[in-house]
């Protein structure tokens, strides 16, 4: 489903969390492309999609349209929905292949039941923790949201959302929220023992309770991979241990071909040339 070109339909407050400005420079720093492209990347591999045919995502908090594009990639279509107007008009001028509806997700889904095929969502559900106005309530902000979300997925599907929760309180709540609206799941916690990399990505489960997919990163002194994590308010600091590869390393290179396969996808087989630096030409 290619793009409308129109200009998103408003439904919701009028507060915005960014300027054209601050839209421009977000959307345009390559770090954070590289952060957000990874973090899309991963999300829709927790989706567990089918390889034999292309899906219709939704796309929450979908700011300039970074998580879209990688979806798009991927074969399937999308709609975006953002509070930010500036970031919108960003993602229009980028041309991204999937609409879009400037919306306040705390106000709720807004579309029919069983649109979706699934949901992610990058860096966005843990504002709806905030009371920005005397009249927000974060427990109904997302209930309401959760709720909504859970009429608007196809039954056996999944949402994905990625978060940064400030604590455990906060993670609690959310978590609570999203169960009483229906859904099953759990966290799944890559890199739990890394300060920089850690990533928490909510696992929900429409209809069915399936069994949560393996964190990354998340080796135990046994050998065993934990896909559970022990939140508590206390600031703790690691020392010695990198829990994600440095870039264009071999286990960098073995790590990105091994989700390659795990996507289904057509990837040479490793050989002890996998991953090594050639020497330059003159």
């Amino acid at each position: 489903m290619a793009g409308s070109g129109r200009r998103p339909e408003h439904r919701g407050p009028p507060e915005l969390f960014y300027d054209e400005a601050e839209a421009r420079k977000y959307s345009q720093n390559s770090r954070m492309i590289a952060i957000q492209s990874q973090m899309s990347e991963r999300a829709v591999e927790l989706l567990g999609l089918p390889d034999d045919r292309s899906c219709f995502l939704l796309d929450v908090g979908c700011g300039s349209g970074l998580s879209g594009d990688f979806i798009s990639e991927e074969g399937h279509h999308w709609v975006g929905m953002d509070i930010s107007s500036a970031m919108l008009d960003v993602a229009m001028e980028r041309e991204v292949e999937g609409d879009l509806i400037l919306a306040d997700m705390g106000q709720g889904i807004p579309f029919r039941p069983g649109m979706f095929d699934g949901c992610v969502s990058i860096s966005a559900v843990q504002w709806l923790c905030n009371a920005d106005k005397k009249t927000h309530s974060p427990p109904k902000r997302l209930y309401r949201f959760f709720s909504t979300l859970y009429s608007a997925l196809a039954r056996g599907s999944r949402a994905i959302l990625q978060l940064y929760p400030e604590n455990s309180e906060q993670l609690e709540l959310i978590t609570g929220q999203a169960m009483k609206a229906g859904f099953t799941g759990g966290m799944v916690v890559d890199y739990p023992n890394s300060a920089k990399a850690k990533k928490f990505f909510l696992c929900l489960f429409v209809g069915t309770a399936g069994a949560l997919p393996k964190a990354l990163g998340a080796e135990c002194a046994d050998g065993e991979e934990s896909q559970h994590a022990k939140f508590t308010n206390k600031r703790t600091r690691f020392r010695n241990v990198k829990g994600k590869s440095v870039k264009k390393s071999r286990d960098w290179v073995l790590e990105k071909k091994e989700r390659r396969r795990r996507q289904g996808k057509e990837v040479r087989a490793d050989t002890r040339y996998t991953g090594r630096k050639r020497r330059p030409r003159f």
